[in-house]
C-alpha cells in the first residue's frame, strides 16, 4: 500500500502558461479529506509554497527550491539543505559573464530564497554549465527557471534526497509515497518513491525514470496517475 501522495507543481499539476488545473485541485482535496497525506515539490520559494498550499487545503508539507529546504507542516522546522552561500559565488561569476555580453540576469525572488540562485531562462543554460565548470554548483533549467545549486553529498538539494529525509520526519519511508512529476528536476524523486507517475508531457528522461507515464499532460495527467493507483492509496 501507499501512504502519501507527493507532486511537482509547474508542469505537472499547471499547463505550459502555468494554470493551474482545477480538476488537479479537486483530486488533491479529495486525497487529503480521505487521509492521505499530499506533499508538495517545487523549486518555488517557501513563501510561494505557502500561499499555495493554503489554498488548496493541505497541511503546509513542502520541499521547495528542488529540493533545497524542506519542512513538515507549517509549523514544522524549516530543513536548509543547500549553501546558498556557494550559489551567490557562482552567480557572481555568471553576472561578469553575461555582462561582457549586455545581458542582465533577472533574478526571482532572490530576498526569499534560503538554499539556491534562481533566474529567469534568458540565456542558455548549457553556457551557464560552461560558465561555472570550476564552482561547487550544479545548474538546473526546469523549464521554467535556470536554478544554480550547491554541489555535495552532505549538501544534497535535489527533490530524491530531500523525500528521504521528509518521509523519515513523517515516520514514513520514500518507498510509501506515490510521486507525479514533468521535469528533470523529478527524476530523483519518482525514482526513489513507491511508485513514479510522469505526466505526458515530460522530459523523456523523467518518462524513463517513471513507473507509469500518463496518457495526458499537466493536471489531467496527474489526475490520470491518482486513478491508476488509487487501489494503493485508498
Amino acid at each position: 500500500m501507499l501512504k502519501a501522495v507527493i507532486t511537482d507543481v509547474d508542469g505537472t499539476i499547471t499547463d505550459s502558461q502555468r494554470r493551474i488545473s482545477t480538476s488537479a485541485i479537486t483530486c488533491m482535496r479529495h486525497l487529503v479529506d480521505a487521509g492521505v497525506p499530499v506533499v508538495i515539490a517545487s523549486g518555488n520559494t517557501v513563501c510561494f509554497m505557502d500561499c499555495f498550499c493554503r489554498m488548496i487545503g493541505t497541511d503546509g508539507t513542502i520541499i521547495a527550491e528542488n529540493g533545497g529546504v524542506y519542512r513538515v507542516g507549517y509549523s514544522g522546522h524549516l530543513h536548509i539543505n543547500g549553501d546558498q552561500s556557494v550559489c551567490w559565488k557562482a552567480f557572481e561569476t555568471l553576472k561578469d559573464h553575461f555582462t561582457e555580453k549586455n545581458i542582465t540576469l533577472d533574478l526571482y525572488s532572490p530576498d526569499y530564497r534560503f538554499a539556491d540562485v534562481a533566474f529567469a531562462r534568458t540565456v542558455d543554460a548549457d553556457e551557464v554549465g560552461a560558465a561555472l565548470r570550476h564552482h561547487p554548483v550544479e545548474v538546473l533549467d526546469t523549464g521554467f527557471a535556470i536554478h544554480i545549486q550547491s554541489r555535495g553529498a552532505d549538501k544534497g538539494t535535489d527533490k530524491g534526497t530531500a523525500l528521504k529525509r521528509l518521509a523519515d520526519e513523517m515516520g514514513l519511508k520514500s518507498a510509501d509515497f506515490l510521486a507525479v512529476g514533468d521535469s528533470m528536476n523529478d527524476v530523483g524523486m519518482l525514482t526513489i518513491a513507491g511508485a513514479g507517475v510522469a505526466v505526458a508531457n515530460a522530459h523523456p528522461d523523467t518518462k524513463s525514470a517513471a513507473e507509469w507515464v500518463a496518457s495526458k499532460k499537466y493536471g489531467d495527467g496527474f489526475v490520470e496517475g491518482i486513478r491508476r493507483y488509487s487501489h494503493l492509496l485508498f
